[in-house]
């Protein structure tokens, strides 16, 4: 087991270093200007010696190589400079941002949990009886229901709803402020989100939770406890559940990751200022820094929820090695 997790620990280094390589020179592929957009952004006419003098500031006009180890360093030590669009240091512009997606995603993750796999279990276990029917219903229909579209129908409802209770409207709080601040203001800005994301995803997990725990229930180990006279939730709970458990953490790893900056247009709709907005406009203005550095970040999660997933599977299964 300790050879295997750190087999596997081993493994990030190369592959944070082939996102940055991969990141970097991409970067420098795609078109875009962060001088040419500020100079027309402030209403200027394009000035050849401005747009130099600037390319000069930024580090833009120095070497290939001598960029690429100036990012590699930045990468390195977490210091990727400043952004090119705002001037202010990098960490600075992705701390409450990152705390506001991480909560989100830990929110959301948490719901989807919560509610998907109860759920799927009920279902496989209850196959083709009415739950199982009510519970495929509302898989379907959080898989048909896009994730903003919910958001729009949330935010309507607080206002709708509120007005006819309490004669006034309410909407969630709009500025962000961290939970240990103010608890209340928090949560009321981020739990319509975190539903709204955790409905959809909960619909994916808890039909992946039921097909899984399905397909378990039909192995010869399993039959071979029911003849053995075993009871039916020593089963499950014992010998169903821990290999049906594998693709829904795959699931659950996946949606974790995604959730960190893919929820653009959700963050639009309950106007958040996450990763994912950040990124969008980081794109929008072509500034290298600060998408450099979100890119990696972004990446960074990805790599270490597979790896906290791989060490999950050789724990569940303890057949699952490399040698």
């Amino acid at each position: 087991m300790t050879q295997y997790i750190l087999k596997r620990f081993l493994l990030i280094v190369p592959t944070i270093l082939g996102s940055g390589i991969l990141v970097f020179f991409l970067m420098r592929v795609i078109p875009g200007d962060v001088c040419l957009i500020r100079w027309l952004d402030f209403g200027t006419h394009k000035d050849v010696a401005l747009l130099h003098l600037c390319r000069d500031e930024l580090g833009l006009n120095n070497p290939l190589y001598l960029q690429f180890f100036e990012f590699l360093k930045g990468a390195l030590t977490l210091d990727f400079g400043v952004s090119m669009w705002t001037g202010r240091p990098i960490i600075e512009e992705l701390q409450p941002r990152f705390e506001l997606s991480l909560q989100v995603t830990i929110m959301a993750t948490l719901i989807t949990i919560i509610v998907a796999i109860p759920l799927g279990v009920i279902s496989a276990i209850r196959q083709n009886t009415w739950i199982d029917y009510i519970v495929r219903t509302f898989s379907i229909a959080g898989i048909a229901v896009p994730s903003f579209w919910l958001g729009i129908l949330i935010i309507l409802g607080l206002l709708i709803g509120t007005q006819h209770i309490f004669n006034e409207p309410w909407m969630p709080p709009i500025s962000y402020v961290p939970i240990w601040e103010d608890p209340i203001s928090n949560l009321s800005q981020l739990i319509w989100p975190a539903v709204a994301t955790g409905y959809r995803f909960s619909a994916v997990t808890a039909r992946m939770t039921r097909s899984a725990l399905l397909e378990v229930l039909r192995e010869d180990y399993i039959r071979t406890a029911r003849a053995k006279g075993l009871m039916e939730t020593v089963i499950i709970n014992r010998h169903a559940l821990k290999n049906a458990f594998l693709p829904v953490i795959t699931v659950i790893g996946m949606e974790f990751s995604f959730f960190m900056g893919g929820l653009v247009v959700t963050e639009q709709v309950f106007n958040l200022n996450g990763l994912g907005s950040l990124l969008v406009e980081s794109v929008l203005n072509a500034d290298y820094n600060m998408i450099q550095a979100l890119a990696m970040l972004i990446a960074a999660v990805f790599i270490s929820v597979n790896f906290v997933i791989d060490v999950l599977y050789a724990w569940l299964d303890p057949r699952i090695r490399y040698d």
